[in-house]
């Protein structure tokens, strides 16, 4: 299922795709950091970097303002603010196979790329190691822009986030189901709320009856804005889920329950019961409801959309392709 999503919405290699992701509207703040082979010798603190290249050696300008050669680039964590970071400071974009042969590494020119604790980062399939190569060779002579490099921050989360806070993940998507998104349902006792009750019934009832089908227990719906509490067989149900899940699977389902505010839609995903387009459309419900009465607000509405659709798609496409489908 997953195979047909990411052949259906997005080719990983695609400059459409790429070119999408690229749009200043949709940048979103990132959290990743790249670095070479050897050991940085910058430190994470520093904010201010200039690149520079000649033949085989980079040049790092500090805010110093002095230039040092370098065979090692790191890219500190106060960069990734969805920003232009420095000018691209590579040529050659390539993957091989890890030195262990335990997985694939990309390549900037004869330099590794390297996670947050600057350990190669290694990624599980081929297919996964080309995308990330593919966001970072479509980078501009002009500068580096993280924003669109959305498989490369999952790659970094789920390798690295996810083994070491994996219960506190687990634990913050917890806290939030009681108020997960296709629990709540507008009243239907009033002319404004009505018609997006009936929406509601109709759109997300199936998946809450597949909940049911699933897990053995059926899910409460209530009006209140705070939510409300759902019955302790399905809250343990999911929690034992989650704690199944290998890192890949974790990683995508906490950035699709972020961007969606529901745990279940991005349950309903990652186990093929909905597609990407399904996905949005139960994201939205409400608020697409309040566009078809009163308008679409141009910079506002459409670029909302624009984001969550690359931040649902780039998940979904990160899965799929780490299981090498």
């Amino acid at each position: 299922m997953a195979h047909s999503i990411i052949r259906k919405c997005v080719k990983p290699a695609s400059p459409n795709f790429m070119a999408a992701l690229s749009d200043p509207l949709i940048r979103r703040r990132l959290t990743t950091v790249t670095a070479a082979d050897e050991e940085p010798t910058q430190s994470s603190s520093q904010s201010s970097f200039t690149f520079s290249s000649d033949g085989d050696k980079v040049y790092v300008k500090g805010p110093s303002g002095k230039w040092k050669s370098a065979s090692s680039v790191t890219m500190p964590m106060s960069f990734m603010t969805g920003s232009i970071v420095g000018k691209r400071f590579y040529n050659v974009v390539k993957t091989r196979e890890a030195d262990d042969g335990n997985g694939w590494t990309v390549m900037l020119d004869y330099r590794t790329l390297k996670t947050p604790s600057k350990r190669p980062l290694k990624l599980p399939t081929l297919p996964l190691a080309k995308a990330i190569a593919a966001e970072w060779e479509y980078q501009l002579i002009d500068g580096i822009r993280p924003f669109t490099m959305p498989l490369m921050r999952l790659a970094c989360t789920a390798l690295e986030r996810v083994p070491l806070t994996r219960s506190k993940i687990i634990e913050n998507l917890m806290k939030k189901f009681n108020q997960d998104l296709v629990f709540c349902r507008a009243p239907d006792d009033n002319e404004l709320t009505t018609y997006v009750h009936d929406r509601q019934v109709e759109k997300i009832d199936p998946l809450l009856h597949w909940v049911e089908t699933e897990f053995g227990f059926k899910p409460v719906v209530y009006s209140s804005f705070f939510g409300g509490k759902q019955e302790d067989g399905l809250v343990t149900a999911i929690e034992n889920l989650l704690k199944k899940t290998d890192d890949c699977e974790l990683a995508t389902i906490d950035a699709i329950a972020a961007s969606a505010h529901s745990l279940i839609i991005a349950i309903g995903m990652v186990h093929g019961k909905l597609q990407i387009e399904e996905a949005i459309e139960l994201i939205r419900l409400e608020e697409d409801s309040q566009v078809d009465r009163w308008g679409l607000v141009e910079g506002g509405h459409d670029v909302d959309i624009a984001d969550l659709r690359v931040q649902i798609s780039s998940a979904i496409v990160f899965l799929g392709l780490s299981r090498s489908i």
